[in-house]
């Protein structure tokens, strides 16, 4: 059914919106699978977008074009942040350089604004397929949920580090010098505070999914699968800036693991490696990262820690990995324990072992590997759908049928409808000859062998067979056989004489087509 496309009063179409609406059109609500879904059709997207205009408020639309280039930029600044701050803190000893500082600015700043956009954010509740686009309540929504723990992530502490540092590098006097490098010291230990920006990581994957134009399940499958090995990096590395930072913070004890190592003047990738590899030892359980037990309530506190959260990490992964395999590909599993019910049933009959092949082969000609009910979809989806559906797979059959050309488009879509699916193993014997025939035949895929007492025809992919008998029950005057799998179509006699019904003038028309009068010969 095509999608009505009249304008509306006082409306026009999307690209005539966006055409006059210039840089504002980067606000509306954009056509991707998310957006159809929420709001059923073109026609409905277009209506938001006039309703957003006509609001006149400087809102962002929660399935705008700005929103989706907005997160995708966040989730990276993000996970950037999340690498970068706990290397900072435990391996760089102040020296950061201008290039990292300049962006401890510029992501204070990104979080800063972001805490502002967050005002002008569209919403979508739950509950509701309507976005929330009042200045009024996305205020008090905002608020409510998510406001204290942005503004403490978008503590600007790049800001601080910056200035605090320009006043370190101008101080001359010794014991001026010592306070700065405290203060610095105490800065960089309260940046640590950044890292609640994890929050907004997972929300920005959550939030990635209502923006993608992919396809959703697949897109739902591919973030979930992401965020969680980005969770599982994350949670190493901090693991491992950990295992170096607390020894700094006491000053490297004479008993800690970086001196039994002699990592005081090594590199920082040098530091970072050992200090990942202690973690990831711990996390699986596998040793201290070195030969000898810790030596320190502090370092045994460490170990315990890094454990006890390998523990959780190994739990998160299989459980998640499991709800993933569970929710992968039903219909295999589904065919998968039908099989097996099917060969349970098949023992307990005691049937033949060449029938039991056949029986396994016909299910796997039929379904492929996937089970579905194919009914039980043709009843669920609407009329108009299912005569496309139908129409895709069969129109070019019916119009090789000498019968059926050039009749009411009407007729043909009732026709359509009453066909159905049937499968055929090579060797299968379709009809007998002088067999009760109440049905023709429409082969889409495989090869037929018809034969009579004198003539032997075979058919093949588009062709037909058994027309006649949906006009006039009779009986085959011919056996048909299976020479391949055979993937058929068949009308019956009650579906065809259902679907004249209501088309007196075709009826007439068929009965004066030759060769399809009641008691003509037919295979």
């Amino acid at each position: 059914m095509e999608k009505p496309r009249a304008s509306m009063s006082g409306s026009t179409g999307v690209g005539s919106i966006r055409a006059t609406s210039g840089w504002r059109s980067l606000l509306l609500p954009q056509l991707n699978r998310q957006s159809l879904y929420v709001y059923g059709s073109e026609v409905a997207v277009e209506k938001e977008c006039i309703r957003q205009l006509q609001s006149g408020v400087l809102v962002i639309h929660p399935f705008s074009l700005l929103r989706s280039y907005y997160i995708m930029c966040m989730m990276a600044i993000t996970f950037l942040n999340l690498i970068g701050i706990p290397m900072e803190i435990a391996f760089l000893d102040g020296v950061n350089g201008l290039g990292w500082e300049g962006f401890n600015v510029f992501s204070d700043t990104l979080f800063l604004i972001d805490v502002a956009l967050n005002f002008r954010m569209g919403i979508i509740p739950e509950d509701s397929e309507v976005a929330i686009l009042d200045v009024k309540q996305i205020r008090v929504s905002y608020l409510r949920s998510w406001f204290l723990l942005d503004v403490i992530a978008a503590f600007p502490i790049g800001y601080i580090l910056f200035f605090a540092d320009l006043q370190y590098h101008s101080q001359d006097n010794p014991s001026k010098t010592n306070r700065m490098m405290r203060i610095l010291m105490f800065v960089r230990i309260l940046s640590l505070i950044r890292l609640v920006r994890v929050s907004r990581l997972v929300r920005f994957f959550n939030e990635v999914e209502k923006v993608s134009n992919a396809n959703l399940e697949v897109v739902r499958l591919f973030f979930r699968i992401l965020s969680l090995f980005m969770m599982i990096f994350l949670l190493c590395h901090w693991n491992g800036c950990i295992q170096y930072f607390v020894p700094m913070l006491e000053e490297f004890p004479s008993d800690c693991w970086v001196r039994k190592e002699n990592l005081m003047n090594a590199t920082v990738s040098v530091k970072y490696s050992w200090g990942v590899f202690r973690a990831l030892s711990q996390m699986i359980a596998l040793s201290y990262g070195s030969m000898d037990a810790p030596t320190n309530y502090v370092e045994m506190w460490i170990v315990m820690v890094s454990m006890i959260s390998g523990c959780m990490m190994y739990t998160v992964l299989v459980a998640n990995a499991t709800t993933m395999i569970a929710n992968t590909d039903p219909t295999a599993k589904e065919y998968k324990s039908k099989m097996c019910r099917l060969e349970h049933y098949m023992t307990f009959m005691k049937l033949p072992p060449e029938l039991q092949l056949r029986i396994s082969s016909y299910y796997q000609a039929r379904y492929g590997g996937k089970w579905f009910d194919e009914n039980d979809i043709m009843d669920t989806v609407s009329t108009a759908l299912k005569e496309q559906i139908l129409m895709s797979m069969c129109s070019k059959l019916l119009q090789k049928v000498p019968m059926f050309e050039d009749l009411d488009k009407n007729f043909m879509n009732a026709v359509l409808v009453k066909l159905r699916y049937e499968v055929f193993q090579e060797g299968d014997v379709i009809f007998r000859l002088n067999s009760p025939g109440d049905r023709m035949y429409l082969i889409d895929h495989g090869q037929v062998s018809v034969e009579t007492d004198s003539v032997e025809r075979e058919l093949c992919d588009g062709d037909h067979f058994g027309e006649v008998y949906v006009l006039a029950k009779g009986r085959h005057v011919a056996t048909a056989k299976a020479l391949t799998d055979c993937q058929c179509f068949t009308l019956s006699w009650l579906g065809f004489q259902q679907a004249l019904q209501g088309f007196p003038a075709v009826r007439k028309h068929l009965e004066k087509v030759p060769g399809t009068e009641p008691g003509a010969c037919s295979l």
